[in-house]
């Protein structure tokens, strides 16, 4: 299957924070911030553990292990010990509020 797929209703995911999903077989971390949100890989570049257990704070994830964090919007790393980006993936709201990701265009 290719293209957007269903990953949550939009009021389920915490405006400022995170919530960890499954879209089609691959773990997604979706973080809101207002009425954007954004889908990056549920997995740190550095130690392969969830992003979705860690902080969110100004569309940045913290990874809980190492401190890690990673810019949301675009999968950035903005600081050590992680030095690789994550996948991003395009994301978008519906208009019954429903958030649909596109693991199939990932972009770094």
């Amino acid at each position: 299957m290719s293209g957007f797929a269903y990953a949550a209703d939009f009021a389920d995911v915490p405006d400022g924070g995170v919530l960890a999903v499954e879209v089609e077989g691959l773990d997604v971390a979706l973080v809101r911030s207002g009425d954007e949100v954004f889908a990056v890989r549920d997995e740190c570049s550095h130690a392969a553990v969830p992003l979705s257990e860690g902080d969110v704070e100004d569309c940045t994830l913290e990874c809980w292990l190492h401190g890690s964090r990673f810019d949301a919007r675009t999968g950035e790393v903005l600081n050590l010990p992680a030095t690789e980006p994550v996948p991003v993936y395009p994301c978008k709201v519906t208009e019954d509020a429903t958030v649909l990701v596109d693991v199939t265009s990932p972009s770094i």
